[in-house]
């Protein structure tokens, strides 16, 4: 696997664990009845996403755009990514607040325990397609731990087989010389240039 391979592995494993670490269950929310249907097709489409392992789940409960935004990746590929690493979802602990559906969107805010956002509060995005809710978006940190972040980040690609060990220092040098905002777009935007800037040194790109 060459430097530039890694990279958007690195990509693709940061953006999974923002679907990964998505809440098992949403706080209760006062509203109508449609309402509560609502969040309970969400509880049951974020928990399928996160937890089930299974491919069926990329189409199904997930939206191009989010594919697209998640793997680094357009049409077919996204959605063949995804299935090809389907059973790597595993979820921790999240706490979920200021759930919010508007119409046919939804958006709720995500603080996390475990995994590589472990410390972080994630902003999510939801839209009904049809009669499905699916997740549409990760929009970003809605409080942001700069720290927490880059060690977890750093545990997660030094236990990678597939980085190699003499990397993991460089990338670790790398977090450090960037600003909030150019982490949190590694995180965020598809651009697997994003990824290239901040770690293609430690690859001689």
């Amino acid at each position: 696997m060459n430097g530039r391979e890694i990279l958007l592995k690195l990509r693709y494993a940061a953006a999974l664990a923002a679907l990964t670490i998505m809440p098992l269950a949403l706080g209760a929310c006062g509203g109508s009845d449609d309402d509560s249907a609502d969040e309970d097709q969400i509880t049951a489409a974020i928990e399928e996403a996160a937890t089930s392992g299974d491919p069926a789940a990329c189409t199904e409960v997930q939206t191009q755009n989010f594919l697209e935004q998640t793997v680094g990746a357009t049409g077919e590929d996204a959605v063949a990514a995804c299935e090809e690493d389907a059973g790597d979802t595993v979820a921790d602990e999240v706490e979920v607040s200021n759930i919010e559906i508007d119409g046919d969107t939804a958006t709720a805010d995500a603080a996390v325990t475990g995994s590589t956002f472990d410390g972080q509060t994630l902003d999510l995005a939801l839209i009904k397609d049809g009669d499905q809710w699916k997740l549409d978006g990760f929009a970003g940190f809605a409080e942001f731990d700069r720290e927490a972040l880059a060690a977890s980040f750093i545990e997660q690609i030094s236990i990678d087989p597939e980085v190699p060990p003499q990397v993991v220092p460089c990338l670790e040098e790398q977090i450090q010389k960037f600003s909030d905002e150019e982490l949190q777009s590694f995180f965020v935007e598809s651009d697997s240039s994003v990824a290239e800037e901040l770690f293609g040194p430690c690859f001689g790109q």
